[in-house]
């Protein structure tokens, strides 16, 4: 049986400053890799978070059709945030429970409805821990960056 996994990361240099996102997706029927796809961007000016958070969209957002897919992010801001947060922020009308506008809502809106045509698990790993596939999607968040720093 195939199974889809996106592996998604975030960079910046500076918080805020010039950042990049990247993800890497991979098919595999069991331990074997049938096909892989790399994506990759950046900004100039943006955070960390956004960057988080656009891998994740980009990633479900190149899928062609409804899939079944598992992404893993080494971002707790986008995993609680999708798990968990995300519900009362919409029954909220997009408001944290202080009352104050979520921030990066345009992003977590999007995300929302990037999951929503797709059955999504959400798995996070620890970042910068040797993880291959979270190493490689980190690559492509500071190459999706590159071209964003001075210098």
């Amino acid at each position: 049986m195939t199974r889809l996994l996106a592996y998604t990361d975030g960079a910046c240099s500076g918080n805020p400053g010039p950042g990049g996102w990247g993800a890497l997706l991979i098919a595999k029927d069991g331990e074997q890799v049938l096909k892989e796809r790399e994506l990759k961007g950046g900004e100039a000016q943006t955070t960390n978070n956004r960057m988080e958070l656009l891998a994740a969209i980009h990633a479900l957002e190149a899928l062609g059709r409804r899939s079944a897919i598992t992404v893993v992010t080494d971002s707790t801001y986008v995993k609680n945030g999708v798990t968990g947060w995300i519900h009362g922020w919409k029954k909220n009308g997009w408001k944290t429970s202080a009352k104050k506008p979520v921030k990066n809502d345009d992003l977590w809106k999007r995300l929302d409805a990037a999951q929503a045509a797709h059955d999504v698990t959400w798995e996070w790993v620890k970042g910068h821990a040797g993880h291959p596939e979270n190493e490689r999607a980190d690559e492509l968040a500071r190459a999706g960056m590159a071209p964003f720093k001075k210098g």
